[in-house]
């Protein structure tokens, strides 16, 4: 917005001419969504308290947990109002090539989904019936919708007329696409559904210590900026053989942004937390970072960057399967004692054995830090 508003007085005024350079408003993005968080984040916060919006403790939890059932919960959003005002601030905005329109559909479209389910969970709560939040099926259809439109959206509309709709990158290998075989186009949209809904679920499971899903997220859309600025490029992306995606550059505004809400809501969220983002942050930023991979084509590379939210993930998978195996083997006493792991998800087993909480949360920072390192390194290595 202020692009449009301030770059054409540039003949006049020639300091705005800086407003052309996507790495001074990326900066300019995050600073202002860090600022936003510490001036919107208390008023929020008294906001979620005066209505007692606490946080429901999910079942299965270490009992260290129980406390927590005072915290507010829905803080996200906090980071929802303090990444998204920055975005429309600093993002020049192409109807032409709309990654950060696509991008922020996508993100607000999941916030809802997670806003719905906080309210569920909290009225159930207080109706005392059993907090199930949103029944199942019908928020992974919301995820499933929001994802199929994406996907048919890209593969009928590309957004760069020499690369297939449908088509994604494969990290190592300089200027390699997968394309589906001809009348399997559909395909992609199946795959875009399945990344979209898998890492909004991935994020949701992370989020169950104070900050480890907020500091991983941040590390992350950190990660994926670096890749939107390269890949926006022309001569940054000819000479590290990556694909050019024209106006793709300015989701490191759009990446940025929620980076610097994302830091501002440390501020509210680190051990021992204040307010919790709930569903309707780790949804929001999981449908966000999922959008963003499939928009640079680098779908793959979210293996790597989200390591820490995919182990999360299959934690509970494993953890779940193995146990209805050897339920149905052996017997249910026998499934009990023979578990994966002491709790799912993954951070939850660290804790049983006897580490603490910021211990894990740090620790998973770190693991999370060494994940993106290893990402950036398939820019160079093709």
């Amino acid at each position: 917005m202020l692009y449009y508003l301030l770059y054409p007085l540039t003949p006049k005024y020639r300091i705005f001419n800086v407003l052309q350079y996507i790495s001074f408003r990326a900066v300019l993005a995050a600073v202002t969504g860090l600022i936003l968080s510490f001036i919107l984040g208390p008023i929020i916060l008294r906001a979620l308290r005066r209505q007692a919006v606490n946080q429901v403790v999910r079942e299965g939890t270490p009992d260290t947990h129980a406390s927590k059932g005072s915290t507010p919960t829905m803080g996200g959003l906090i980071i929802i109002a303090c990444s998204m005002i920055p975005i429309l601030l600093w993002s020049k905005f192409s109807l032409r090539r709309p990654y950060v329109l696509v991008a922020l559909f996508v993100m607000l479209w999941m916030g809802a989904i997670g806003v719905l389910d906080d309210y569920l969970k909290l009225k159930q709560k207080r109706e005392g019936k059993k907090n199930s939040g949103l029944v199942e099926r019908y928020k992974l259809a919301g995820q499933v919708i929001v994802g199929v439109v994406l996907g048919w959206y890209l593969w009928q509309h590309p957004l760069v007329p020499y690369l297939p709709g449908a088509s994604t990158s494969v990290p190592f290998f300089k200027y390699v696409v997968v394309v589906p075989a001809a009348g399997f186009a559909w395909l992609y949209v199946v795959f875009t559904t399945f990344i979209l809904t898998g890492t909004s679920n991935a994020v949701n499971i992370t989020d169950g210590l104070d900050g480890l899903a907020a500091g991983l997220g941040a590390i992350a859309f950190a990660t994926f900026a670096i890749f939107a600025y390269v890949m926006g490029r022309t001569d940054a992306s000819q000479y590290l053989q990556m694909f050019y995606l024209a106006d793709s550059g300015e989701l490191t505004v759009f990446c940025l942004a929620i980076v610097g809400a994302l830091i501002g809501f440390l501020w509210f969220n680190t051990h021992p937390a204040e307010v919790f983002m709930g569903d309707t942050g780790s949804l929001a930023l999981g449908g966000a970072l999922g959008a963003v991979a499939i928009l640079l084509k680098s779908e793959f590379l979210l293996a790597f960057v989200g390591a820490v939210f995919a182990a999360e993930t299959m934690s509970v998978i494993l953890q779940r399967y193995v146990f209805k195996y050897r339920r149905k083997r052996y017997n249910l006493e026998y499934a009990q004692k023979h578990k994966v792991f002491r709790k799912a998800p993954l951070h939850h087993h660290f804790e049983m054995l006897g580490w603490h909480e910021s211990k894990v949360v740090v620790r998973f920072w770190i693991i999370g830090i060494l994940c993106a390192f290893f990402a950036l390194t398939t820019i160079k290595l093709r």
